[in-house]
């Protein structure tokens, strides 16, 4: 299945892209960090965030689950993922919000995501099959078949797709909204 190795580029491709688009923001400079301190937004825009986040966040999970089987998908739900920490950024204050994901924490599930992608296909060869053949682990997940397995192991994959889009899109926007001042 060439699909999986196109995904797993992609994703690779998301996270390097993510990683040098922060670093290149983060710059050398030579003048002061400037400060970002953003205006405080209005209690309406707030209060719909923090009304809309959860609702995201489950429609995202949603889509990241049966994205193996149906339109969607980890590209897609870590999208909306990211979106939904982004509008609690813009509608809070980034400051707060990188309390709770930090750029160390970004960059770190972010590296998780395409770690297990990969690791995904190195236990389907531990286990005697092809890279990214999921048919293999038929044998270590109870109660399944081949079909079965491969659904869990696209699954698996979507999740660590997922996880490499939302730290990506948060770090990215992160940097920008912060000229670079982490």
């Amino acid at each position: 299945d060439y699909r999986s190795f196109d995904t797993m580029l992609e994703t690779g491709v998301v996270f390097v892209a993510g990683l040098v688009i922060m670093t290149l923001l983060r710059g050398t400079r030579t003048r002061p960090y400037p400060s970002f301190k953003l205006e405080k937004s209005s209690v309406i825009i707030r209060t719909a965030a923090k009304i809309m986040v959860p609702f995201m966040q489950i429609f995202a999970l949603y889509v990241v689950a049966h994205g193996h089987y149906s339109p969607g998908g980890g590209f897609q739900g870590g999208v909306i993922l990211g979106a939904s920490l982004i509008l609690m950024a813009m509608a809070t204050d980034l400051k707060s919000m990188l309390k709770r994901m930090t750029e160390k924490w970004t960059v770190i599930l972010s590296a998780v995501g395409v770690l297990i992608f990969s690791g995904v296909g190195i236990l389907s060869i531990k286990l005697g099959g092809n890279f990214l053949d999921y048919s293999v682990w038929a044998p270590i997940l109870p109660g399944t078949d081949a079909i079965m397995a491969r659904s869990h192991g696209m699954l698996v994959v979507e999740i660590g797709v997922a996880f490499t889009v939302m730290c990506g899109m948060f770090g990215i926007y992160a940097m920008l909204a912060s000229d670079g001042t982490l």
